[in-house]
């Protein structure tokens, strides 16, 4: 009964909203989709606490991670393209339990994200104004956000692609400049690859340091995922999604690893710089050190701009990727169904307004009561390695079922990379960066920190057993598991018969 509710919900599908990001939106969302803080700002922490071979290592193996990840992902989305993918997925190919948890997982974090990323705009803005309230500009940042998601899919898209555009030039600049300091060309005596081998370079505090540098990696690939959520509403996911997904290994390679590559080359691991480097220390970016190493005065105001640029974006994002959370939570019957209407334009304008309250709340609970949002941080801390831990098991359990039950790889618009290397190393690692977050807190027998750290895992696992119980639900046999592809013009609503509704 309930695997028969969950293909129908599925299968109406779902979609009335409209698909209007164009190709190039797409790929440039997968591009520059999330890069943030966490390789602007935070990767100095990453190369100071494991050196810059260690950081290496944890940004390439946490890359080639999420490399497969996304392959699986556009395995899935190309198949069954639709707004706010990761639940139904969850849903329909493993346990109408899991896709309920994951959903709400996933819709949890990135509202809470929203005003995590207003707050940190609003320290931006203390670098050219610090006389000036920072309420005033988180709450600027969030009515930027609200419009540009109540415009129409094509401004989000346009917006995103500009401002990604933005973070991509930023970096080809900043690997440019980077390599002709090495080398000396700039900024006088070039280090060459000297940092890499000073005191205990390259590796620094063994493996668990580089473990940890994992968690610092993982939370710099988050956002990634994105591209699954946009293929719902893109005009050809099956071209758009794959040439995306193809990209993303080339952003790992040249954004990622290169730029680690230059800041751990251009600094020593030592320097008190990268200590502060953190994402609440937005003024002190390795990128804009760099710079002033180059010999350029106005790094700083530069890079805080590019870094106001990005956690605008991040906060786009998030609120895109939310309110299509919930929009398709209320589509599959786990939310309530006033959520599921659309305007003539296609936005769930009911999930883009209750996401927003959501996040101004949690926003205002940063002055009303730290404690409270605190905690709300810290439990959507893990939910980002818990969403990819369920696609990874998505895709797993799918391409099982779609060879059991008598299909062909060829018929699948896109396939994912070294099936099942991926999901398997995505299931390991995402259950490595989560047990490994703080294990220390274990041994000390300090609980509160323990829970402070864990508490979104014991969240998922409520809303999964909860429902589950309520239900009776059970894992879906492979032989009944809908792998049925779902196209644009067959079960999905065309924007004509979305304008209907």
């Amino acid at each position: 009964m309930e695997q028969s509710m969950t293909n129908a919900t599925t299968s109406k599908a779902s979609d009335s909203v409209k698909r209007g990001l164009k190709t190039r939106h797409v790929s440039m969302i997968a591009l520059g989709g999330c890069i943030g803080t966490g390789l602007f700002v935070a990767s100095g922490s990453a190369i100071s606490t494991a050196g810059p071979g260690g950081a290496l290592v944890a940004y390439t193996a946490m890359g080639l991670m999420v490399y497969f990840l996304m392959t699986s992902l556009g395995e899935m989305a190309t198949n069954m393209p639709i707004s706010g993918s990761f639940a139904a997925y969850s849903a329909k190919y493993v346990d109408p339990a899991l896709g309920f948890a994951m959903g709400w997982n996933y819709w949890f974090n990135w509202a809470i994200t929203v005003a995590v990323d207003i707050s940190t705009a609003a320290l931006v803005m203390k670098f050219w104004l610090p006389g000036v309230p920072g309420w005033i500009w988180s709450l600027i940042a969030l009515v930027i956000i609200f419009t540009i998601n109540a415009l129409s899919v094509q401004a989000f898209g346009e917006t995103e692609f500009w401002m990604s555009l933005i973070k991509v030039v930023t970096i080809f600049v900043f690997l440019a400049v980077g390599l002709l300091t090495i080398v000396g060309i700039m900024g006088g005596h070039g280090p060459g690859l000297s940092n890499f081998t000073y005191k205990q370079a390259p590796f620094v505090g063994g493996f668990p340091a580089i473990l940890s540098v994992f968690v610092v990696a993982g939370f710099s690939f988050q956002g990634t995922e994105l591209v699954g959520i946009t293929a719902g509403e893109s005009e050809d996911p099956s071209h758009s999604v794959p040439k995306a997904i193809n990209q993303v290994f080339w952003r790992i390679i040249l954004f990622y690893i290169l730029a680690i590559f230059v800041i751990a080359a251009v600094l020593p691991y030592t320097s008190h710089d990268l200590l502060g480097s953190s994402a609440s220390d937005v003024a002190i970016s390795p990128f804009t050190l760099v710079f002033r190493r180059a010999g350029l005065a106005a790094a700083a105001s530069v890079m805080n701009a590019v870094i106001l640029t990005s956690v605008i974006s991040a906060a786009n994002s998030g609120m895109y990727a939310s309110t299509r959370m919930l929009y398709s939570l209320s589509k599959e019957g786990y939310a309530p169904h006033f959520l599921e209407r659309t305007g003539k334009n296609g936005i769930p304008y009911p999930a883009l307004l209750v996401t927003t309250l959501v996040a101004a709340l949690t926003f205002i609970s940063s002055i009303a009561g730290p404690k409270i949002y605190m905690w709300l941080v810290a439990a959507s801390g893990l939910t980002g390695f818990i969403a990819w831990f369920g696609i990874a098991l998505s895709h797993f359990r799918f391409r099982r079922a779609f060879i059991k039950q008598g299909h062909k790889l060829s018929e699948l618009k896109y396939h994912a990379k070294w099936f099942p290397i991926g999901p398997v190393l995505a299931l390991v690692l995402c259950i490595a960066v989560i047990v490994g977050q703080d294990p220390q807190s274990f041994f000390s027998g300090n609980w509160e920190q323990v829970l402070v750290t864990y508490i979104s895992v014991p969240l998922v696992l409520v809303l999964y057993i909860g429902y589950k119980i309520k239900n009776h639900t059970k894992l879906i046999p492979l032989k009944e598991v809908d792998v049925a592809p779902v196209h644009k013009e067959g079960t999905l609503k065309t924007n004509a018969a979305a304008e209907k509704d």
